[in-house]
């Protein structure tokens, strides 16, 4: 298999691993029609198993990095059938436990000493496992309860191997066929890079907790851990341990005395700031990263994985929720161009597919899941990729909603954001950034101003000597001259009513 990559001698053994491992789950057939491997024939391979099993089962089997091609690919509704988005869905990158012994040189060297020295208590016993990482309760010396995050050993150099090797295949698959190209594998494989690079160096995570602790530091209802860095390096992260339970159902919330209604609220507003207000968000928040605390409280784990929400992003989710509930299939239409921009996808096209939507989904109590996955067959019916931003985003609303919607079944997390329009024109973050714009506009203003009077002078010696050519009887000149006049008497008035108004709004925005 693979005999026609090119790929450099240090990657050859890892190679010749991922051909067995895709041999010995039968992926011939995956292989030979992504143009990978010409001895498969395209035909199926044989086996009991449905094929997206057995692919799942093969990226499972391979590692992290294919642990991870896997997550990203269960958000890709746009480009897989629900069983497969199913089956990719159950990479849950748990892993085995290691030996703590087999830990402990990376952890000392990274520490400067045995974490029993470090730390007043240690527990070698792990608390939990992943594929990447290793999880290991401890305590400070002043008594706070942390957690120490370890990352495996060699885990760094396999998957820089393997991120090569998936880069090669991508780059061949899209030489191999134009219908492939269509997907753009490589910008997946862009994706997939940038995140296991960053969920490798744990001083990345760090600061992506501390941007999100600095997010709600003025909401005590959301708590985020905090990350002691004088412990933190690239390999071993260590922050608070957060005493919680796991929002799994209303029951065990109310038997834990937290009142699932109020944690819906607050886990939804929560949301609803983080993609609309802060443009970040936790990309990864099912209900392993989330704790229900005490006093009904938030609390959010793992910054391994976040995404970002542009600005222009978040207009089109919010007009894309407001059309919904407005049953306006225009303003859809529109929106759905934006996310299948450069696919030239008929205007028609999306029309009926926008009025499709409406007509499903645009009465009633709203299922999120359904309008997405409704969304996404109209995109894999049309062969388009949405943009893989877009699909992050919807993938972590997707997860929340069904989080919440368990603890609290009369949650909507679409109706919650009908209204979102508010906490973004009024947040302090939106009208700091529109002070910001106001005071950029009034310096340019303030620069150009002492060059009006200069170009008043010009362009009125301009007029006249125009006139004058014309001769003093050309009554049509005369009044194109008093037209001129007049124009650049409204546009002194104009520019000094807009400084005096942005004056007014600088004032007003900074009190």
């Amino acid at each position: 298999m693979f005999t026609t990559l090119a790929v450099a001698a240090r990657d050859r053994k890892r190679l010749t691993e991922i051909s067995g491992i895709a041999a010995r789950f039968g992926l011939g057939a995956v292989l030979a029609r992504l143009g990978l491997d010409r001895d498969a024939g395209g035909v199926e391979d044989a086996g009991a198993e449905p094929l997206s099993r057995r692919t799942r089962l093969a990226l499972q089997a391979l590692g992290p990095t294919f642990i991870k091609l896997g997550q990203i690919l269960s958000t890709r509704s746009d480009l897989l059938p629900p069983d497969w988005i199913e089956e990719f869905e159950r990479l849950q990158s748990g892993g085995a436990t290691l030996d703590f012994d087999i830990l402990r040189p990376d952890v000392e060297a990274a520490l400067g000493g045995p974490p029993e020295q470090v730390f007043a208590r240690f527990d070698v016993a792990p608390l939990a496992a992943a594929s990447i990482a290793q999880v290991h309760r401890a305590a400070l010396h002043d008594g706070t309860e942390v957690v120490v995050k370890i990352r495996r050993p060699g885990v760094r150099p396999r998957v820089e191997a393997d991120l090569r090797l998936i880069a090669e295949l991508a780059r061949k698959a899209e030489q191999a066929s134009g219908e492939i190209a269509r997907y753009r594998p490589r910008a997946l494989v862009a994706q997939l890079s940038e995140a296991m690079l960053d969920e490798l160096d744990f001083t990345k995570e760090g600061r992506n907790t501390d941007r999100f602790a600095a997010d709600f530091a003025a909401n005590p209802d959301v708590v985020i851990p905090a990350v002691y860095w004088d412990y933190t390096t690239d390999g071993v992260l260590v922050q608070d341990y957060l005493d919680g339970i796991a929002p799994i159902d209303a029951e065990r919330l109310r038997a834990g005395g937290v009142d699932p209604h109020r944690l819906a609220r607050i886990g939804a507003d929560a949301v609803l700031d983080m993609v609309l207000v802060n443009g970040r968000f936790h990309a990864d928040p099912h209900p392993g990263n989330l704790r229900a605390m005490s006093g009904d409280r938030v609390g959010l784990l793992d910054f391994g994985m976040v995404g970002v929400v542009t600005p222009r992003r978040r207009a089109e989710l919010i007009g894309f929720v407001q059309a919904l509930a407005g049953g306006d299939a225009q303003r859809m239409a529109e929106v759905l161009a934006d996310w299948t921009e450069g696919a030239d996808v008929p205007s028609q096209s999306l029309r009926a597919g926008a009025e499709r939507l409406i007509a499903r989904h645009g009465q009633g109590q709203v299922d999120l899941p359904a309008i997405v996955a409704d969304m996404m067959a109209l995109m894999r019916q049309e062969r388009v990729a949405a943009p893989p931003d877009l699909m992050l985003i919807l993938k972590a609303l997707v997860t929340i909603e069904g989080v919440l919607s368990r603890v609290d079944p009369d949650f909507d997390l679409l109706r919650a954001m009908s209204g979102a329009w508010k906490r973004v024109v009024f947040s302090p973050r939106s009208l700091g950034a529109v002070q910001n714009q106001l005071v950029g506009a009034l310096l340019d203003l303030s620069a150009s101003g002492g060059d009006l009077p200069r170009i008043i002078r010009a362009v009125s010696r301009r007029l006249l000597r125009e006139a004058d050519g014309q001769g003093a009887g050309d009554r049509q000149t005369a009044q194109a001259v008093t037209q001129a006049g007049r124009w650049i008497g409204l546009s002194i008035v104009g520019a000094g009513g807009l400084i005096a108004l942005g004056l007014v709004a600088v004032a007003w925005l900074g009190r």
